[in-house]
């Protein structure tokens, strides 16, 4: 998987998101590199209840992975059970089409302290998030905590129209 297909993957579940004026509208997708290669989890902006944010919920349904689940991921795997957080997580991509948020304004835990807590290898990044709400520093947060940010370059522009689904042009 290159990074330009798992971005497109990303960017079909921001599609996905119920447009709103208030918030953007972002996808993500976990890649897993252990034991192998595969597509963990993926999640989009209000996905699931609670106003969540993509990389949340992508990280969430990751964590509630059982292990015949996890076995059908990595079939060539024959070792000792998995542990998501221990093993998987810490080989994890995440791929967002917009910079993981640093700062909350409705007081939820940002996306960037939840992919450093889960401990992630890499984040790829459609776009750096824009100043319509919050001065977003997720990438540098990522970066402080040893998380390699590497941003894409060739679908800016479709990301960010993306993440504007819903709202009033100026």
């Amino acid at each position: 998987m290159d990074d330009a297909a798992v971005l497109r993957v990303a960017l079909e579940e921001a599609e996905k998101c119920t447009p709103t004026p208030t918030a953007f509208c972002v996808g993500c997708v976990i890649v897993a590199h252990f034991p192998s290669q595969a597509i963990l989890a993926t999640g989009y902006s209000r996905e699931l209840p609670g106003n969540t944010h993509a990389e949340a919920n992508a990280l969430a349904k990751a964590r509630v992975l059982t292990q015949s689940e996890l076995a059908a991921l990595f079939p060539a795997y024959t070792g000792p059970p998995l542990s998501v957080e221990n093993d998987v997580l810490p080989s994890a991509d995440v791929y967002t089409t917009l910079e993981p948020c640093s700062i909350r304004t409705s007081g939820l835990a940002p996306c960037a302290d939840a992919l450093i807590a889960a401990k992630i290898r890499r984040c790829v990044i459609g776009v750096g998030e824009p100043d319509d709400f919050v001065n977003c520093e997720g990438a540098q947060k990522l970066k402080d905590a040893g998380i390699e940010v590497a941003w894409y370059k060739g679908l800016e522009k479709e990301c960010l129209a993306t993440a504007r689904k819903g709202h009033v042009s100026s």
